[in-house]
């Protein structure tokens, strides 16, 4: 369910509040019993973001072993750029993600319609996937992108609109591969074109199918060397939403950020490397908060009625901080993820953006 929240954002519930408030002070009751009486949670602020995960620690993240980071700002485009590689078993521990690459576009105007800007930002995209296809065949035969056979992989429920990025990226995207089947084995090939196909799997409640069991049917008959998946991504920080773009060479695990896990997408599990592209369309309720508790603490901690308050929850582990969040909120409204006002245009603007971004890295940019 889908209600209007506040400063312009949208709450998104999978369930009805009751109606009565007789109903409603008896479920109270149970959800805070059920609260006392179960395991405590580990505490985990979900994102699928690098990023975020790197600057939940302290300091620059510099220190974090095992891990290495770059940063940059691109002055043409006016992207900013980080660069999280995590290089072995210590940094996979310490940030939750596999070892790899995460590479980072922030672009503070991408989710507002701007088509000159978008087209900037898809060159820079483009870039780096090309760079990120590159790394990824090192030590291999070196593949040209133009020579490519590409299975694109729009993730998600496209009735959805937080989740429809990636069918929406999929819906603009130019194939090919009919081509080789119309005129030919070798006709892309003899013309310097890559052979793209593209899929919208759906998710597990349409078909039935994990989206992994899909896709090794689909790569055992059309034998992709590269497969490029596209998803929209849970962010721990409203900022990000719908304004960074993040590219791994990891692959991917549909639903991670949101706590849906399903099968991983990568080379290990499908046969071909996997290169991911994911923006951050929803953010959980419980980390907002989450993130304005220093603030609160300083007003309570400043008023003399308050201060022992203030003083009491300044006192608590940031995980402790959570945990009492999420037992507020989540017994009154279950588990809520936010999402902006207008998803819809956001959706848009992005799936265009990030096909086009695709396009000029296998097509280059002459076509």
């Amino acid at each position: 369910m889908t209600c209007n929240g506040s400063d312009g954002l949208l709450l998104w519930q999978g369930r009805e509040r009751p109606h009565r408030w007789g109903q409603e002070k008896e479920r109270r009751t149970m959800a805070v019993d059920y609260v006392i009486e179960k395991e405590k949670p580990d505490f985990e602020v979900r994102t699928d973001l690098a990023l975020e995960a790197r600057e939940s620690f302290p300091g620059d993240g510099g220190e974090i072993s095992g891990v290495s980071l770059r940063e940059w700002q691109e002055e043409e485009s006016q992207v900013k750029l980080t660069e999280v590689r995590i290089l072995d078993e210590r940094g996979a521990a310490a940030m939750g993600k596999p070892q790899g690459t995460y590479l980072t576009l922030e672009a503070d105007q991408l989710a507002k319609k701007d088509e000159d800007y978008h087209e900037e930002v898809a060159k820079e995209l483009a870039k780096h996937i090309r760079k990120l296809i590159a790394s990824m065949w090192e030590g291999e035969k070196k593949q040209e992108t133009w020579d490519l056979k590409v299975l694109v992989v729009g993730l998600g429920n496209p009735s959805v609109t937080p989740d429809a990025l990636g069918p929406k990226a999929v819906g603009n995207l130019q194939v090919t591969r009919h081509l080789e089947q119309q005129y030919g084995e070798g006709f892309c090939h003899k013309r310097g074109l890559p052979v793209i196909s593209g899929i919208v799997p759906g998710v597990m409640a349409q078909t039935g199918m994990e989206t992994a069991e899909i896709l090794k049917g689909i790569i055992s008959q059309t034998s992709p060397n590269l497969l490029i998946a596209i998803d929209a991504l849970a962010a721990r920080s409203i900022r990000r939403l719908g304004t960074t773009i993040q590219l791994t060479d990891t692959g991917i695990h549909p639903g991670s950020g949101v706590g849906n896990h399903r099968h991983s997408l990568t080379r290990e599990s499908l046969g071909v490397p996997v290169l991911a592209v994911g923006v951050p369309t929803v953010v959980g309720a419980a980390a907002i908060v989450h993130d304005t508790v220093n603030t609160m603490i300083e007003a309570l901690a400043s008023n003399m009625a308050t201060k022992g308050m203030g003083e009491f929850v300044q006192g608590m582990k940031p995980d402790e901080q959570y945990d009492l969040i999420r037992e507020l909120l989540e017994p009154e409204f279950g588990t809520l993820y936010v999402t902006p006002p207008n998803i819809d245009e956001m959706v848009g603007y992005l799936g265009f953006t990030i096909s086009e971004g695709i396009h000029q890295a296998v097509f280059g940019e002459a076509n």
